[in-house]
């Protein structure tokens, strides 16, 4: 994974391609696009890395929340806690809150768990948090452009919510975009993917669906293609952990999807290209109004 600044690391690794060019009144509100569903296996697979959270995931007795059992379902709950914690309302931050909470009461490990964790620990909640902030800084540089200086302090500052929506006090998230480039360095150390978690999170990787099985060739081309994108988005510290090849090729393969899907992305109206998101908002308040879970 190549460093571009001081503050923010690239998704990519060398060789860099070249960043999206800024469009003119662009606005971090762009992050949350559609375009960031294709980070998101990606995403996963770093916060797992952290063996606490992998193994509060590989073993959560919450069955209906588990990735491998209901992607779907797993995906929406995601994406529902980036659009409330970055967008969402006092009142639906709260909402959902609870609802995380509840089921975060049952995720604990047991004399047998290889690894020590608890859904609430802090520690964790906050590597998470710094997982979903850096994805939302790479989604927002490939496919919008670089963040100015004040965009980018302001969206550090707004990346707090996604700790102290769960249990994360404020004063852990790293004062400045300087501490949070310390942070994650030290929290480097601490990664970690053993054969039970890469076995766990590969089909993840490569977009597998569990009962959905495609004719073999479709399959596989389906297959490469989502290990390209994942594997793009990777930092390399993580793809090394997953065993994920990469080379100039395949980093030529994924700068050319993304050029194309950075253009048909710009060419799409806001309110398309923020869908999921904003349907997932309203979404909230209808099952709020209507007594429906959150999650």
């Amino acid at each position: 994974m190549t460093v571009s600044d001081s503050h923010v690391e690239r998704a990519v690794s060398a060789p860099a391609r070249p960043s999206a060019p800024r469009r003119r009144g662009a606005h971090f509100d762009d992050g949350l696009m559609g375009v960031a569903l294709l980070a998101g296996p990606a995403n996963v697979i770093m916060q797992l890395a952290r063996p606490g959270v992998g193994y509060g995931v590989y073993e959560s007795r919450v069955e209906s929340g588990r990735v491998d059992l209901h992607p779907i379902k797993r995906a929406r709950t995601t994406f529902t806690y980036l659009a409330v914690a970055t967008k969402g309302s006092d009142a639906q931050r709260k909402a959902f809150r609870r609802a995380v909470n509840t089921a975060h009461a049952q995720v604990y490990s047991t004399d047998e768990s290889p690894v020590k964790y608890h859904a609430f620990d802090k520690d964790l909640q906050l590597w998470v948090a710094a997982c979903l902030y850096k994805g939302g800084v790479d989604v927002y540089r490939l496919f919008v452009g670089e963040l100015d200086d004040e965009t980018a302090d302001q969206h550090y500052a707004d990346g707090a919510r996604l700790g102290t929506t769960l249990q994360v006090p404020p004063e852990m998230w790293p004062a400045d975009r300087a501490a949070f480039d310390d942070y994650w360095q030290r929290s480097l150390d601490q990664v970690h993917i053993d054969d039970t978690l890469r076995d766990y999170l590969y089909p993840i990787a490569a977009n597998r669906i569990r009962g959905v099985r495609l004719p073999g060739f479709v399959q596989r081309r389906a297959e490469a293609f989502a290990l390209l994108i994942t594997t793009g988005f990777l930092p390399q510290r993580f793809r090394d952990e997953m065993r994920l090849p990469w080379d100039d090729g395949r980093q030529r393969a994924f700068d050319r999807v993304m050029s194309v899907l950075r253009m048909a992305n710009h060419a799409l109206p806001s309110v398309v290209r923020q869908f999921p998101f904003n349907v997932l908002l309203k979404d909230v308040d209808r099952r709020i109004r209507t007594g429906r879970p959150l999650i």
